[in-house]
């Protein structure tokens, strides 16, 4: 997760209304995905040797990844790119370089926040028809409507997470004897049993905010259902609402149980997210599970040598309440500046990825899902990867986005402020959850004010 200073705009789901010139480029049969399909622009649309720069966060493997991609693209229309990586500050970066006369083309924008608010400051060129085809094949409604604004759709959601996966250690589970459980309540069962085996069931990265508005938002969504989601995501249902109330009881149920906490909550605020991995799967487990997206793969395999599907596994956050299983999602998604100099090519960019030709590059590459439901699911490198990617796809238009990542920054995404303190002190003493609804609804008032 990423997290970028943004001022509060306004929600991008809304209908998507395309309206840009169109491109003169000819398109090109695909057979990539499970349905007819078809690919990004084909390079005799009179691209070739023109320019774009691709700004975005990724730096590292992610950047070297990206980089396959737009090769990828250059392969197929001749257009040549550059991509300049901004760091996390995705506004401030952009808003010098639009400034200073030096605009890229496309940005790869990490929160629906952040696209909102270029669009407000009428930096965005709304996308062709072309690329509003390519996607409404490709793609469930609800990732267009994420990437639109006051009817207008600007951004292509290529990269997703799946936010709503419990990592375990199979080790663990078999010590405990449990398999993994299908609801919240089956959930703390296992827990209280594999604490009784000796081990502590959850690692939990107090220390780190955003990790705790993750879990308030899989209990919430289960519990309290997509359209009161949707409401608070937008802040026209008050955090004090009895299902707030209702979501941080139930979340307080394990928050206040130490034995079921690696070190306490004491403890739990005390670490970071990469060392809440390393408390399950390090060399010295501390824990038999942790809770946070498809990512945590990358740390598990990477960092700690350990084999997906083997020595590490996951299972889908499990229902709350007799709800459905919650899939929470985020995402990085395209657009296209309107001050950039080549617009017919920055237009051919998205319309490649929005195809699955590009996911494919990248899904075989690793380190990376998709929501393009046109994506064959042989692209990706495991097993693991495959079925996150497969839940995120079925669970359709009822994904939804990160609640904090459409929040003003001061309320879902500043250390030491707003709902990532808040959710802290909670951990810290979960006693009374309708004190702690009450001081979030202070804090998210006064943010989406400003």
């Amino acid at each position: 997760m990423r997290h970028t200073t943004h001022r509060p705009a306004r929600r991008a789901r809304r209908t998507a209304v395309a309206s840009a010139a169109a491109l003169t480029l000819a398109l090109t049969a695909a057979g990539c995905g499970d349905g007819d399909d078809v690919t990004g622009p084909a390079s005799d649309g009179g691209l070739s040797g023109k320019t774009i720069t691709v700004a975005g966060v990724w730096t590292g493997t992610e950047e070297e990844n990206f980089q396959r991609v737009l090769d990828a693209f250059t392969d197929e229309t001749g257009v040549k790119t550059e991509y300049l990586a901004t760091g996390d500050n995705v506004s401030t970066v952009i808003g010098s370089k639009i400034k200073g006369g030096d605009a890229p083309e496309v940005v790869m924008v990490p929160q629906v926040g952040v696209l909102q608010q270029f669009a407000e400051e009428g930096w965005l060129t709304p996308l062709s028809s072309d690329v509003e085809q390519a996607a409404t094949r490709n793609f469930a409604n609800v990732w267009k409507e994420y990437g639109t604004v006051d009817g207008d759709y600007y951004g292509v959601y290529f990269k997703a997470a799946h936010k709503s996966l419990v990592w375990y250690s199979p080790d663990a589970f078999d010590q405990a004897g449990v398999e993994p459980p299908t609801t919240y309540a089956q959930l703390m069962e296992t827990a209280g049993t594999v604490s009784d085996s000796g081990l502590p069931a959850f690692a939990v990265a107090g220390q780190d905010g955003w990790t705790l508005t993750d879990w308030f938002e899989n209990v919430y969504l289960s519990q309290a259902g997509p359209q009161k989601y949707d409401q608070l995501a937008e802040h026209t249902l008050p955090w004090t609402d009895q299902s707030v109330v209702d979501a941080l009881t139930t979340l307080g149920e394990l928050f206040s149980d130490d034995d079921l906490l690696a070190d306490g909550a004491q403890g739990a605020l005390r670490t970071d997210f990469p060392t809440s991995v390393q408390k399950v799967f390090g060399p010295e487990p501390k824990a038999g599970m942790v809770y946070e997206g498809d990512f945590v793969g990358g740390l598990v395999t990477g960092d700690h040598g350990k084999t997906l599907g083997e020595d590490a596994d996951f299972f889908p956050f499990p229902a709350v309440d007799g709800g459905e299983a919650p899939v929470v999602s985020g995402g990085d998604a395209a657009v296209v500046l309107k001050d950039g100099g080549e617009q017919e090519a920055a237009m051919a960019l998205l319309e490649f990825l929005a195809s699955p030709d590009a996911a494919a590059v990248w899904a075989e590459a690793g380190g990376y899902i998709s929501p393009n439901r046109e994506l064959d699911l042989s692209s990706y490198k495991d097993d693991l990867t495959r079925q996150t990617a497969q839940s995120l796809i079925e669970a359709g238009d009822s994904v939804r986005f990160d609640m904090s990542d459409q929040a003003p920054a001061a309320f879902g995404g500043t250390v030491g402020k707003g709902e990532w303190k808040i959710l802290q002190d909670f951990l810290r003493d979960p006693s009374d959850p309708k004190a702690t609804a009450a001081e979030l609804e202070k804090a998210a008032a006064a943010a989406f004010a400003d």
